[in-house]
């Protein structure tokens, strides 16, 4: 088997950044937000708010079910970032980034709604990359820009960052 190129390393990195290692960023900070001892009544408190969600569609079914499940009770860690982001821009007092939180915010942005909105949106553009390579300057770019800004999650995020940094 050939070696990877270059483009290719870049491509597996970012993906084990954006898939591997700040889902673990975000459930940390939605713990903080939502303890898991209280997020079943936190859940069935906001239950009209949820329900919105769902009629309009931002919630879809599957995440339904994983939100009030017929037996047992949620848990966070069988939510997808998709989710706990929603959730954590739904149900709490979070400062949206000044472009929103579906635009990828200004650099120095570094509150806590601008950390989510960063990986929501370099996630997405990785799940819609139409290859399997990533040029070094657009791999060097997202790299420093979600680990220079995420700051909230520092702790967590270079706990898992150090193993593949030293790689």
């Amino acid at each position: 088997m050939a070696p990877l190129s270059i483009e290719e390393e870049n491509y597996v990195r970012l993906a084990l950044l954006l898939k591997g290692v700040t889902p673990r960023a975000v459930r940390t900070h939605f713990d903080k937000e939502f303890p898991p001892t209280s997020l079943p009544s936190t859940l069935s408190t906001s239950h009209n708010t949820l329900l919105d969600l769902k009629i309009k569609r931002i919630i879809n079914q599957a995440q339904w079910k994983i939100l009030i499940p017929r037996n047992g009770f949620p848990d966070s860690k069988t939510f997808d970032v998709t989710l706990m982001i929603c959730l954590i821009r739904n149900l709490t007092s979070i400062t949206q980034p000044i472009n929103g939180f579906d635009s990828l915010p200004l650099p120095g942005e570094t509150t806590p709604g601008s950390d989510l909105a960063r990986i929501k949106f370099y996630r997405n553009k990785l799940a819609h990359h139409d290859s399997n390579e990533i040029d070094t300057v657009y791999f060097d770019t997202v790299w420093r820009d979600i680990s220079d800004n995420v700051t909230d999650h520092k702790m967590t995020f270079y706990y898992y960052l150090l193993p593949i940094l030293c790689s």
